[in-house]
């Protein structure tokens, strides 16, 4: 069994959207980024509606596409922030086949854009991922950590290993029951954001969890905040998994934690 082919459990891209930022009167950009292996790459840039307070890189989960993940971060820009949603490769309008390790490349590229572009380049930089997002960047982010414009990092339901997860939505079907016991998992190891988490000591993290969330348990949460030895805050949420935005209560505490970062470009 490959490392590529068994990423497919993890990810399942679709290519229409069904929505652009018009449906709710935002302006935005189309924007071509290009991966480290040559893979072209789509992104919406959605620039801040009143003077911006910083930038913010949007790292959806693992199904559809930018366009469905779209409530999540409409309203950063009126909050004044600009905002880059990545679709990873075979997402979207992405070219490519999302898999591991190649999709990191895919977040390289978002950062490098965002620390190039003439809008973003002077600006605060956060970044907040949900669900495998989150994951997948709480891994990345040691990558990225001295970067002087990375402020801090959100993440909202994330796992904390490959295995855990897959034993987790495994148990819950006869038909993939036999992923549980693969040993094809420990192929993952080297990619858990557990283990990403333990170096990014000065790095700034906001952890949202639902205590309600069926995709990824709660436990996750406790695993991440133990391992993370910087400066980090924990907001536990209601609801199902990923609709933490929905709530304004759940905005205003991302805002305040992006307020309160001092960054030192």
């Amino acid at each position: 069994m490959s490392l590529s082919g068994c990423s497919s459990f993890f990810f399942f891209p679709d290519k229409r959207h069904l929505q652009t930022p018009f449906a709710y009167a935002l302006a935005y950009e189309d924007v071509q980024l290009l991966a480290e292996d040559g893979t072209q790459l789509h992104a919406w840039f959605l620039p801040a509606s009143q003077k911006p307070k910083g930038s913010v890189l949007f790292l959806h989960g693992n199904a559809e596409n930018i366009s469905t993940h779209f409530e999540n971060m409409r309203w950063l820009p009126k909050a004044g922030y600009h905002v880059l949603a990545l679709d990873y490769r075979g997402f979207g309008l992405s070219g490519g086949v999302p898999k591991l390790p190649d999709v990191f490349w895919d977040i390289d590229a978002a950062v490098k854009w965002m620390n190039n572009s003439v809008q973003t380049k002077e600006q605060p930089l956060f970044i907040l991922g949900q669900s495998i997002g989150a994951s997948l960047m709480l891994h990345n982010a040691a990558k990225h950590a001295e970067n002087p414009q990375l402020c801090g990092l959100i993440s909202d339901a994330a796992f904390s290993r490959y295995r855990s997860i897959t034993a987790h939505i495994a148990r819950q079907s006869w038909v993939t029951w036999p992923f549980h016991f693969s040993l094809f998992w420990r192929a993952y190891n080297q990619y858990d954001p557990v283990d990403g988490v333990a170096k990014l000591d000065e790095t700034p993290i906001l952890f949202f969890h639902s205590k309600d969330d069926q995709i990824i348990p709660f436990s996750h949460l406790d695993l991440l905040v133990k391992n993370h030895p910087g400066y980090h805050q924990r907001v536990i949420t209601n609801g199902r998994h990923t609709a933490t935005f929905m709530d304004s209560a759940n905005r205003q505490a991302l805002l305040e934690f992006m307020g309160q970062q001092a960054c030192s470009f």
